[in-house]
């Protein structure tokens, strides 16, 4: 069991080893995460958000209960209100962000992503006074840059003349919940596993948005909805939503929020990978620049901080 994290002290530096699992967390993390752009911008026209978000919600419950009841450390929540506060930021992020989707391409969505860092990192000096050191904040800006790099396609002009859309605007709201969802989640937590934590967190946000999206659900012809759909709602409820979650629980108990949402720097590169693994156009070769300066940046952040 990880020790929560005092109410009033500053958090403690973890040790290496552990530092190390949660950057690997990240990692993969970061590689799921980008799944949902390229998926989700191809269904967002096809179903109601807020319906589609309780269903991915209550098939990663599903899928995250099964496994602790696999291993026998299913049980009840204790302060299950700690849950219900988590439960709505991480709705509110994912309602958003297929919200946005319906007009955001995904590679732009995935350069909103990018300002999860920042905020998380004040997020988590407010919440937690974690440091945010002169090299953290070298990594972050380095890591920023690289990925609106990548984001661009290392197109300067398309970079000069960025304009945030209706839908990058939507779903900026979503990564500000993202960004205050990290901190919170070594704030609130006491002692519990990734799993079991990210249990109650998932079916908290799954029975908000069952209540509240009733009359939406129940008006969505699930049976025409095409098969990408069905496709696309098995990934983000076990990949992007489930085994992410469980990631992000772990890895925010293990490092600073601004390293955690750092590897957000990663995801406009997985974008394009799996854009192109679905058939869009490659990116030119000056964008691998922009891959090996979000690279640089994480080597930055791997190492550990001192004092």
């Amino acid at each position: 069991m990880t020790a929560p994290l005092s109410r009033t002290a500053p958090a403690r530096r973890l040790p290496g080893r552990r530092e190390g699992e949660g950057h690997l967390a990240m990692l993969l993390f970061s590689a799921l995460v980008a799944g949902s752009f390229s998926l989700g911008a191809r269904v967002a026209d096809v179903v109601d958000p807020v319906a589609f978000t309780a269903l991915r919600f209550w098939v990663a419950a599903l899928v995250i209960g099964a496994g602790l009841g696999v291993t026998g450390e299913l049980r009840l929540p204790r302060a299950p209100w700690r849950h219900g506060v988590l439960g709505v930021l991480y709705a509110l992020y994912f309602v958003l962000m297929f919200e946005g989707l319906k007009t955001a391409p995904p590679v732009a969505a995935s350069a909103v992503f990018t300002l999860t860092p920042i905020m998380a990192a004040g997020f988590g000096w407010l919440l937690l006074r974690q440091r945010f050191t002169p090299r953290l904040a070298a990594g972050l800006a380095l890591g920023g840059a690289g990925a609106l790099w990548v984001i661009f396609r290392a197109d300067l002009g398309a970079l000069l003349a960025l304009d945030l859309g209706r839908g990058e605007a939507i779903y900026l709201g979503g990564c500000v919940a993202h960004a205050l969802y990290t901190p919170l989640v070594a704030r609130l937590n006491r002692g519990e596993g990734a799993a079991e934590f990210s249990l109650g967190v998932v079916l908290a946000g799954a029975l908000l948005l069952t209540v509240l999206g009733a009359p939406r659900i129940l008006a969505t012809d699930w049976a025409a909805l095409p098969a990408l759909a069905w496709i696309t709602l098995f990934y983000v409820a076990v990949f992007a939503s489930a085994a992410t979650m469980v990631l992000l629980q772990f890895a925010a108990l293990r490092l600073p929020s601004a390293k955690v949402m750092a590897y957000t720097y990663l995801v406009p590169a997985w974008v394009l990978l799996w854009e192109e693994a679905l058939g869009a156009a490659p990116p030119p070769a000056l964008v691998l620049l922009g891959v090996a300066m979000t690279g640089a940046a994480l080597l930055i952040l791997l190492r550990p901080e001192r004092g």
